[in-house]
């Protein structure tokens, strides 16, 4: 049977003759990626990005940087540009920045990582260490990881965004028995994002978190749209519900990422991606049309 991965890569070698020339981007060209306004600052923000936990963590490994350099040419030529790291993700910091660099891809980055450490000084020193992994002199966002010492973190975040170092400050985490402790936070503190898991097999935060970030003004990044994986891995070999078409999907992957984009309180969704057909793939979520609330739960019924 072919897999979603044989069918991409031949897609992928008959239109990516030049690295950015495919489908998505054709696509893209007569309907450019969506953006939603990060709310603090009413600035668009492309709807699809890219995650680099263990996808970027490469090291030196020349070939597979080579492949991650096309996943970020794939994700800019069809409109997209948040990249998301943290320290915490071994060497992906430094991958994602010397790939900026060799693109000359800086100025068409979001680039978004975190602080993941405790005390005052660690942080500090965390945060500079990033700057000069991803060879830049501020990133666009700097995030909690997952609300390690966040009280100390976040009046450094603050400071960093005076001094001009970082543009927005935000708090993560990327398990549900965390939320209530988000929700917290949210509530007692101005931040200008959330990152947290939401998936169609995996829906704590539309209860309270999502419509609270959408009350609060506060940007949502969703990481873990595939429910950590093992959901589109289950997916594979099911057949792709008739209905998928009505919001032009032609993949289970796209069927899960305008899942989650059909949340009006989602800014944007992160897919983990190292591989050039996935981003292919991926981006097509970022175009067209979203599903209602009836769809929706036609989507979560047909993954559960």
């Amino acid at each position: 049977m072919t897999t979603r991965r044989d069918f991409l890569r031949a897609a992928a070698a008959a239109s990516l003759a030049a690295g950015i020339k495919h489908p998505a981007n054709a696509q893209a060209a007569a309907q450019p990626m969506h953006t939603r306004p990060i709310p603090s600052t009413n600035e668009p923000l492309p709807v699809v990005g890219c995650g680099t936990w263990r996808t970027f963590d490469v090291d030196n490994n020349a070939a597979r940087r080579r492949e991650l350099a096309d996943v970020l040419r794939v994700l800019f030529a069809a409109g997209g540009s948040v990249i998301d790291s943290s320290p915490m993700y071994g060497s992906s910091e430094a991958v994602a920045g010397a790939l900026l660099t060799e693109l000359d891809a800086h100025g068409k980055a979001f680039v978004a990582t975190k602080v993941w450490t405790q005390g005052r000084d660690a942080g500090i020193a965390q945060m500079q260490e990033s700057l000069r992994r991803f060879q830049q002199q501020r990133v666009d966002l700097m995030q909690i990881h997952n609300l390690l010492d966040w009280r100390t973190q976040l009046a450094t975040l603050r400071d960093s965004k005076a001094a001009g170092k970082v543009r927005y400050i935000g708090i993560t985490h990327y398990t549900s028995g965390a939320f209530a402790q988000v929700e917290d936070v949210l509530r007692a503190e101005r931040v200008d994002f959330v990152q947290i898991n939401y998936a169609a097999n995996d829906r704590d935060a539309e209860a309270r978190l999502l419509p609270l970030a959408a009350e609060r003004g506060v940007a949502v990044i969703v990481n873990q749209p595939f429910g950590g994986g093992s959901l589109l891995g289950g997916l594979r070999n099911r057949p792709l519900p008739a209905f998928a078409q009505d919001i032009g999907c032609t993949s289970w992957a796209q069927l899960l990422l305008k899942f989650v984009l059909g949340n009006p309180a989602v800014t944007c969704v992160i897919p983990g991606t190292g591989r050039r057909e996935y981003m292919i793939d991926n981006v097509h979520a970022g175009i067209g049309d979203y599903p209602d609330a009836a769809l929706k739960k036609r989507i979560a019924d047909a993954v559960a």
